[in-house]
């Protein structure tokens, strides 16, 4: 290799060295794994802290309150997402994951409480049925080589969309429940795009030095992912 090749020179990884190419993806999905590790430690504690029972409690105390704590999870987002992409310089770029990884462990809180009490064994199944899922996307895009990012157009209007009925759910209760299980279906489908999409942006579209946002958006596809699996299991045990 040129001692004087400068990773950071180029616009994307796709126009990086294979050393660069290689070290990036090797980053960004070891920051995914920690993420994810940092997730389930963090739900564990909470849980186990009694935080999980009293953050239950209320939500159910208005029917608003879900539309209230949804709405701080998209301005907790919004703003985990600038830092990470945005961060003058990697401690700000650590504290957006980490601060986005806190808000997943919060938002997950109902669901994972909800299946606690009704089959502690979904979320092992779920959490299996994700990896596989993901690691079978992964393969499709590096084998492939495909750049999916066409989809991202697609991904705006499927979530804008799905926003939409889940808001319309809170003033109507009977929407979803007609959904049920196949509004889970097609999340898992929406979810999986999204990690055809943001693994086609790893290996096309970011810089050498982002591989903190590019495992921050990749963790908020498979949490996706893992919150809808998670939904299939719990409504086939109902």
């Amino acid at each position: 290799m040129n001692s004087s090749y400068n990773p950071y020179a180029v616009s994307s990884v796709a126009e990086a060295s294979i050393e660069t190419r290689t070290d990036f993806v090797r980053k960004t999905y070891l920051h995914l794994a920690g993420a994810i590790g940092l997730f389930a430690l963090l739900e564990t504690l909470l849980i186990q802290m009694g935080l999980g029972a009293m953050f239950v409690n209320l939500l159910g105390g208005s029917r608003y309150s879900w539309l209230m704590v949804l709405g701080a999870f998209m301005g907790v987002s919004y703003l985990a997402n600038s830092w990470a992409y945005n961060g003058a310089s990697k401690g700000m770029q650590y504290a957006g994951l980490i601060l986005y990884t806190c808000a997943e462990a919060v938002i997950f809180l109902p669901l994972i409480m909800l299946a606690t009490r009704v089959d502690p064994s979904a979320i092992g199944k779920a959490g299996v049925v994700t990896g596989f899922m993901v690691l079978g996307l992964t393969a499709i895009a590096f084998t492939t080589k495909k750049d999916f990012s066409f989809l991202g157009g697609f991904l705006k209007i499927a979530c804008l969309i799905a926003l939409g009925l889940i808001v319309a759910g809170v003033f109507m209760p009977s929407l979803m429940a007609g959904m049920g299980i196949w509004f889970s279906i097609a999340m898992v489908a929406i979810a999986s795009c999204s990690i055809l999409y943001n693994t086609s942006q790893i290996m096309y579209h970011y810089a050498p030095g982002q591989h903190v946002a590019a495992s921050l958006s990749l963790f908020a596809s498979v949490a996706l992912l893992f919150w809808y699996v998670l939904r299939i299991f719990l409504s086939s045990r109902n």
